[in-house]
């Protein structure tokens, strides 16, 4: 490469571009998306309005549902609140429950390789069909919910404690061990904060799989305000714009917490020196 070509070149070390281009280029390809969903429905008009309607309608909806002042308006903003409410409390506790459970699966090799696997097939189960199960056990209620919302975050954190301390350096155990930690202290002062960065990851996976199972449980337990219901609402009144809202609600929301997740997972690898900062 030229004198010329590296002074021009923006891209840090490691091939990395800066954060500003990604955000150039995501705001880019929103305004593509907005662009051509106004074209097929606004322009074009290929299908009806009550079908597939364009961004305005689904926008008014939006706007009504989150700060309007009507008697039906501000539903959209309760629901949210509701459903935060819900998968917020399911995943501390699958994230507490996972982490012991994890710790004791990296510590002891029977209950690895019995839970372990079991978990590992259980999670190839997708969450819509433990539904069933909860309603019959918990009955129409939030207990359902959570039920369903803790058990899909519980296993990816197990899975991810248990895998990232088995994938700790052998030199690290041997070092804990040569300054006198043994069992449960050289797990948590040495094997636990080594293997931080892969848990993290553990961690975001956990809220994605969390996240989908609630609005999941939602949509089929009928209950408080909340996003699954403002679906089930769309549905039941052919109210195509006021799905499409809620569904681009529930994509913000999923990828604001995935953003925060995922920032927190890039300083801890920075910290760690597994990754060349941006």
């Amino acid at each position: 490469m030229t004198t010329a070509n590296r002074s021009t070149d923006l891209s840090p070390p490691g091939g990395q571009p800066p954060r500003w281009r990604v955000l150039s280029w995501q705001v880019a390809g929103l305004l593509v998306i907005l662009g051509l969903w106004w074209l097929v429905t606004d322009v074009l008009r290929v299908y009806p309005p009550y079908v597939f309607p364009g961004p305005q309608a689904v926008w008014t909806e939006v706007s009504y549902g989150l700060w309007g002042t009507g008697p039906q308006d501000g539903k959209l903003l309760a629901a949210i609140g509701g459903s935060l409410r819900r998968v917020l409390s399911g995943y501390l506790l699958a994230v507490l429950l996972g982490g012991v459970v994890g710790l004791l699966m990296g510590a002891w090799l029977p209950l690895r390789a019995t839970l372990g696997a079991y978990l590992t097939g259980i999670q190839s189960v997708p969450s819509i069909a433990f539904v069933p199960f909860a309603i019959l056990f918990f009955g129409l209620n939030e207990r359902a919910v959570l039920f369903v919302v803790i058990l899909e975050g519980f296993i990816p954190v197990a899975l991810a404690v248990s895998g990232a301390l088995l994938n700790v350096p052998p030199a690290l155990r041997v070092a804990g061990r040569t300054l006198g930690t043994r069992g449960l202290g050289l797990t948590l002062r040495v094997l636990l904060p080594a293997s931080l960065p892969n848990v993290l990851t553990g961690l975001r996976t956990a809220w994605s799989f969390a996240w989908r199972a609630l609005v999941g449980g939602e949509l089929l337990i009928a209950g408080a305000a909340s996003l699954g219901e403002q679906l089930e609402v769309g549905r039941n009144t052919a109210n195509v714009a006021l799905v499409l809202a809620t569904i681009i609600i529930i994509g913000v929301i999923g990828g604001l917490f995935d953003t925060l997740l995922r920032s927190a997972e890039a300083r801890v690898r920075r910290d760690y020196g597994l990754e060349v900062p941006a």
